[in-house]
Order: structure tokens, then C-alpha cells, then sequence
């Protein structure tokens, strides 16, 4: 069973990110302050849980969180910053936009870059802890899943609609026929045969390829 909080006397934010591995697209991070009620009998880990039930529980954490927020960073942040300073600043962009202030960051893994005076714990495996930090890795991962759907539309020769943009044996295959198109991560070593890019210009809206955007609700 998650644990409701890490202290009682600070309003706690867990956060998480989703993507970090994957060869295509953004880093989502997300940071959620639960009331320390909070309690869903599916709420885990979002890697422990199936996609309908991830997505079951999204508007219940949107709906019951005191304060949660989105952000993301696209492939271009990505490859100039390294994945793991893109991974923070994600988080740290989720955070900034959240409409309550914490007082204790909660964060999934062992690594982070202090965010301005507030403190935080590093938990491994917080996700699977933590009622705050399971709930920001559902919404992190549910957020990037439909971007990467919403990609898929102009993308299909990938299938990153079933892949989510992770190194697949079928998304490998399509690298070594296709070569990568312009939402590959450049600095992630590619198993591809054709270095050409492709070219064609995705649609998609403007909230979606917005690299510092986020997404917040009270």
C-alpha cells in the first residue's frame, strides 16, 4: 500500500517524469500535491499499471489533487541539455507552475537539481511509494502517451502510437529502414542505416510542441 506522505508538517509535492529512455519525442515531468486522504485503490506506479487504468485515473488525480501541474521539454532541449538535465528542468518547469506552494519535493530516483529554496528527498522507487510521486508518474506518462499518439497521425511508418517512441524491436526495425525523422533525440545512439532525416512537418497544435509549455489546475 502507498504511503499518504513522507512528513506531516510540510505540504509535499511528488514528482515524476515519463520518456526519459525513449529515442523520440519529450520528457514529460509532473508534480502533484495530493490531500494526505487521498486514496485509490488503483494508484500505483504508472509502470505497474495497465494503460485503461492509468487513464482511469488521471481526471481522478486532476480532480481530487490540491494542486498539479505538466511540463515538458521537446527533443531539441533535450539534445542540448543531455537527458538528465532535461529530465530535471521538466520537473522544475512542472513545479514553478504548480497554483500551491510545497514545501518538500518528492522525487522519483536518486538524482535532482535542487529547485530554488525548496527542499526535496530523492526516493528510488518513489513511484511505488509514494501516493504524490505514483500519482505524477501517471499523469506524466498519460500526458506524453497522447502526444505521441497525436504524433503517430503524421508518423505511422514508427508506430509510435503502440511504442510511445521507446526502443522497440519494430520502432529499431523502422530506424533501420526509414532513418529517424525530425522528432528523433539526435544524441541517442540510433540503430539506423539511413542517416538521411525526414523532412515532413507534422500539424500538430501548438500546445503539443510548445518545449516549456505546461498544463496546471488548483
Amino acid at each position: 500500500m502507498l504511503l499518504p506522505f513522507f512528513q506531516e508538517d510540510l505540504v509535499e509535492a511528488g514528482c515524476d517524469e515519463a520518456g526519459r529512455g525513449c529515442l523520440a519525442g519529450p520528457v514529460f515531468a509532473a508534480a502533484v500535491i495530493l490531500p494526505k486522504d487521498f486514496y485509490h485503490p488503483l494508484l500505483n506506479d504508472s509502470k505497474q499499471i495497465t494503460e485503461e487504468q492509468r487513464n482511469e485515473l488521471r481526471p481522478v488525480i486532476e480532480q481530487r489533487s490540491l494542486a498539479f501541474a505538466v511540463a515538458q521539454l521537446d527533443h531539441k532541449q533535450i539534445d542540448k541539455l543531455n537527458i538528465l538535465k532535461a529530465s530535471f528542468k521538466a520537473m522544475h518547469l512542472a513545479v514553478k507552475k504548480l497554483q500551491a506552494q510545497p514545501g518538500l519535493l518528492l522525487i522519483d530516483g536518486n538524482r535532482f537539481s535542487p529547485f530554488k529554496r525548496v527542499p526535496h528527498k530523492c526516493i528510488v522507487g518513489g513511484d511505488g511509494k509514494y501516493a504524490s510521486i505514483a500519482a505524477a508518474s501517471v499523469l506524466a506518462k498519460t500526458y506524453r502517451d497522447d502526444f505521441m499518439k497525436e504524433l503517430h497521425n503524421k508518423y505511422p511508418r514508427y508506430n509510435w502510437a503502440q511504442n510511445k517512441g521507446y526502443a522497440t524491436k519494430e520502432h529499431q526495425a523502422a530506424l533501420d529502414k526509414y532513418g529517424p525523422c525530425r522528432y528523433h533525440r539526435k544524441t541517442f545512439r540510433l540503430d539506423y542505416s539511413q542517416p538521411r532525416l525526414v523532412t515532413m512537418t507534422p500539424s500538430v497544435n501548438s500546445l503539443s510542441l510548445n518545449s516549456e509549455v505546461a498544463v496546471s489546475a488548483e
